[in-house]
């Protein structure tokens, strides 16, 4: 009779752990002390009911699960640091549908340019950059020939790495040097930013084949790691050579616009992203494109002969205000 009694207390203890919805561990676990089967197979252990409880708490927060019109599931993707990408909207109240850039970035290009501006070279190193320069435009143009948008397409994915390994080495130099910039490395990255859109944009004009990926893939190899032992050993003379570069773009830019106007190359449309990004009027055609990106080239034609006076004039970049939005 005892062993009865003994029996039912301990059913009424136990029971309620062993055959309740919810398996009791969470008062061990305050304890600091959990079930060896709990820790092995917490899947196993886990609550069925507290798996529900879960999934219907996660279907109310902006990552949960819904379930569409047709029975399937269909998950929110949203940072687990609950970070939402934000609805950004254009001045007339249109969706902004840009993810390369935001419209804060979007300005009006100044087009008021001195396209036939040439820095004369006077030192043995500003030649030797001319001449590099030069040297390097003679393949492109029996390369590419009369496809400005091709030669534009190549010319951007080379463009955008001077901005960015100048912008990267002057970070650097101003964190161990404990120094400021002058604003060179936001002029510098900012840059480097704005070749990239013109890459975006011809990319809607043009799309590259197989062989000028492989192009692009093997030039950029080689341009950026030159690029970057140049900007290491002589950042005038790295500065001068862009600086040169932008020069023939300028040109090749402005051949661009002759065959526009003589109507060899379509004068279309102007793509989408071009409009927003430059501001551009509705209606605007390939040639008003092309204008402005000309006119970019040409401000980091000057502002890249400016940062390269500046080292050779014996001053510091950090010590001369950089000219920030200056496309």
């Amino acid at each position: 009779m005892s062993s009865r009694m003994a029996g039912a207390a301990l059913l009424r203890h136990l029971g309620p752990r062993l055959f309740a919805a919810e398996p009791a561990v969470s008062g061990l676990t305050a304890r600091g002390v959990m079930p060896a089967a709990a820790r092995l197979l917490p899947a196993r252990m886990a609550s069925t009911a507290a798996e529900a409880a879960r999934e219907d708490a996660g279907a109310k927060q902006p990552g949960g699960t819904e379930k569409a019109a047709d029975g399937q599931s269909k998950k929110a993707i949203v940072s687990y640091w609950g970070i939402e990408a934000p609805k950004l909207v254009k001045e007339d109240g249109t969706e902004w549908k840009w993810p390369c850039f935001r419209p804060w970035d979007a300005y009006t290009s100044d087009t008021s340019i001195d396209v036939k501006k040439h820095h004369a070279p006077t030192t043995l190193p500003d030649k030797a950059a001319y001449l590099i320069v030069k040297s390097l435009r003679v393949p492109m143009d029996l390369f590419f020939q009369r496809r400005h948008a091709s030669h534009a397409l190549l010319l951007e994915t080379v463009a955008a790495v001077p901005g960015m390994v100048g912008g990267m080495l002057l970070h650097l130099r101003s964190l161990r040097r404990f120094e400021h910039s002058g604003g060179w490395v936001r002029a510098l990255l900012e840059e480097a930013e704005n070749e990239r859109m013109h890459l975006m944009t011809f990319l809607e004009v043009t799309q590259p084949l197989w062989w000028e990926r492989a192009l692009v893939l093997a030039t950029q190899g080689v341009f950026f790691n030159a690029y970057f032992v140049g900007y290491l050993l002589s950042p005038k003379f790295a500065h001068r050579v862009v600086g040169y570069l932008e020069e023939e773009a300028v040109h090749s830019y402005t051949e661009y616009l002759k065959d526009l106007e003589a109507g060899i190359i379509e004068n279309t449309p102007a793509p989408a992203i071009a409009i927003d990004y430059w501001r551009l009027p509705a209606d605007a055609k390939l040639k008003d494109v092309v204008t402005v990106v000309r006119a970019d080239e040409a401000h980091h034609r000057d502002v890249n002969h400016f940062a390269s006076d500046i080292h050779y004039q014996g001053m510091k970049l950090r010590d001369t205000p950089a000219p920030l939005g200056y496309h």
